[in-house]
């Protein structure tokens, strides 16, 4: 097809033309970026914790009154809840996954190492554990009866031993000698050894907040029976008993010691739930401004093709009169609409790529990578071949006698 009578008419409708290449140009900005961060929420949301999360529920207990017995009635509770039929394994302590709360400790592989320091998210957890969570022990041992020993919550008391992810391991030692090795941690001057490393498991919080993405496995598990008012117990169940332990468990709680408050059961699929809602309500954000875009531009492009349909009906029937077959009126308008949208498409790659890299230095989010970019630009195109097709075969309907006569 001659081009150059399609660049002569988008010369005489020039505002137009820049009207449609800059919609188009914004709304894949908006596209692919919006794509890319659904796709980074949805994606953040099914990320494995490393514990058996389907037979896993947590008891949120707060002591009520003095708490010079917190060993004993910490011990007494946890024999209970282990003895209920049903249940694999329990055991008592400061945080777990998806909790979106717990504490952080420094690590490093010398004492005094402030500035090389490596967060990881501290577990407090006995012998009970790891069976209890389920966690894979790819390397090691679990730790002994003889190495958990209580610990309140204002002791600064350092671990006999700890366990640590295979993601902290890697960190701290990139060698992948990390077994048997010692570390330091925040306020302690003397080493600690590793004495096992676990597959995964994820810190307490969905987002690494000022870490950034990579801390989310970086978990350190230490042998202490957590002595609080306010402590967690995690429960496992064997498969398909979940409803009838989680009730046996707060009926057995109670009838142990009234004493306390049980603010809440809940099995961690539902944690997961909760700790994700806000990406997951991000995402369909998103979703919906996405598909209000690309409506937008379509209704855009519809209705100014139809506008210089009704312009250039005279041109047209004109056209028709010399043998311009109907074909040939919707491939003049799709071939321009094409154009314009092609220049639109180029534009946007680049506002696309400049907001994301604004994002990444500003929000530590990840790289967009070129194939959005380029689905993106498929898809507008699409949309605009598909926008004009309607006014396209109005045009080509045009009678030659008609438009001649300016009817």
């Amino acid at each position: 097809m001659d081009l150059h009578p399609i660049l002569s008419a988008m010369r005489r409708n020039k505002v137009g033309a820049v009207l449609i290449a800059l919609q188009t140009a914004v709304t894949l900005a908006i596209l692919c970026n919006g794509l890319f961060i659904i796709q980074q929420r949805l994606a953040a949301s099914r990320r494995p914790t490393g514990a058996d999360e389907a037979n896993i529920f947590v008891i949120t207990n707060q002591w009520v009154g003095g708490s010079k017995d917190l060993s004993a009635r910490l011990q007494t509770d946890l024999s209970a809840l282990r003895s209920l039929p049903g249940v694999v394994d329990a055991y008592a302590t400061n945080s777990y996954p998806l909790a979106n709360g717990g504490w952080t400790e420094g690590v490093s592989l010398k004492p005094n190492q402030k500035a090389l320091e490596t967060p990881a998210a501290l577990y407090f957890g006995d012998e009970h554990g790891l069976k209890t969570l389920g966690l894979k022990l790819i390397s090691g041992r679990n730790f002994t009866p003889a190495e958990v020993v209580d610990r309140q919550v204002t002791e600064m008391k350092a671990p006999a031993a700890v366990i640590i992810t295979r993601e902290l391991a890697q960190k701290l030692f990139p060698r992948g000698d990390a077994l048997g090795r010692a570390i330091y941690m925040d306020f302690q001057k003397h080493e600690v050894p590793i004495v096992g490393i676990v597959d995964r498991l994820q810190v307490p919080w969905v987002s690494g907040g000022n870490w950034g993405s990579t801390f989310n496995g970086s978990s350190m598990l230490e042998p202490f029976r957590f002595l609080a008012q306010y402590t967690y117990y995690v429960v496992r169940v064997r498969p398909g008993s979940m409803a009838s332990v989680m009730t046996m468990a707060d009926k057995k709680l109670f009838d142990i010691n009234r004493a306390r408050v049980i603010e809440k059961v809940q099995p961690l699929r539902d944690a997961r739930r909760e700790a994700y809602r806000d990406d997951r309500g991000l995402a369909v954000i998103m979703g919906v401004v996405c598909a209000a875009l690309l409506a937008v531009t379509a209704f855009g492009i519809v209705g100014l093709t139809s506008y210089w349909v009704a312009q250039r009906r005279r041109q047209i029937g004109i056209r028709r009169a010399l043998g311009a077959t109907r074909g040939a009126i919707v491939r003049y308008f799709q071939t321009e609409n094409l154009l314009i949208a092609a220049a639109g498409a180029a534009l946007g790659l680049v506002l696309a790529m400049g907001a994301n890299l604004w994002m990444v230095k500003s929000f530590e989010m990840a790289r967009l990578p070129a194939a959005y970019a380029l689905v993106g630009a498929v898809v507008v195109l699409l949309l605009g071949q598909l926008a004009v097709l309607s006014p396209a075969l109005r045009a080509a309907s045009i009678p030659p006698a008609l438009a001649t006569r300016g009817v």
